[in-house]
């Protein structure tokens, strides 16, 4: 079995609503992302010969993704007041509505959907909130 790793990293805050404790303000992250890819076999033909995937197609997927969360303000779905989001949608911040509770295990689970929809064969996605703190999902 192949192996192919790659990074990204991007700054966002979020909030964890309905946590009792420090998280449940608005606070934020340098989020790195960490992309495992896997293959059986390696391109036989063309210009990719020899490898799984070219590491730019791996790399330009991981910025895109990356790159829609980078400074904004992530929250959860039903987890702020309509007039809180008009306020802040009138300042003009850039804000990224999920469909569940922003954690690192949630943006793991995240990650390795959309990279499997890219066509990736995603062995696992790492994702750390802070330097020392990471969660994994593997399918």
């Amino acid at each position: 079995m192949y192996y192919l790793t790659a990074e990204a990293a991007f700054d966002a805050a979020h909030f964890l609503s309905g946590y009792e404790g420090k998280c449940s303000n608005i606070h934020g992250h340098r989020w790195r992302v960490i992309l495992k890819i896997k293959s059986q076999d390696l391109q036989e033909q063309g210009q990719e010969r020899g490898m799984v995937v070219d590491f730019g197609e791996v790399k330009s997927a991981l910025k895109k993704e990356a790159d829609f969360f980078d400074h904004t303000f992530i929250y959860e779905k039903d987890s702020l007041k309509p007039v809180t989001i008009a306020a802040l949608t009138d300042e003009n911040f850039v804000m990224r509505m999920v469909d569940y509770r922003p954690t690192a295990e949630n943006f793991a689970k995240h990650f390795f959907d959309r990279f499997a929809e890219h066509g990736f064969e995603v062995d696992e996605v790492t994702v750390y909130e802070t330097p020392n703190n990471c969660a994994t999902y593997r399918a």
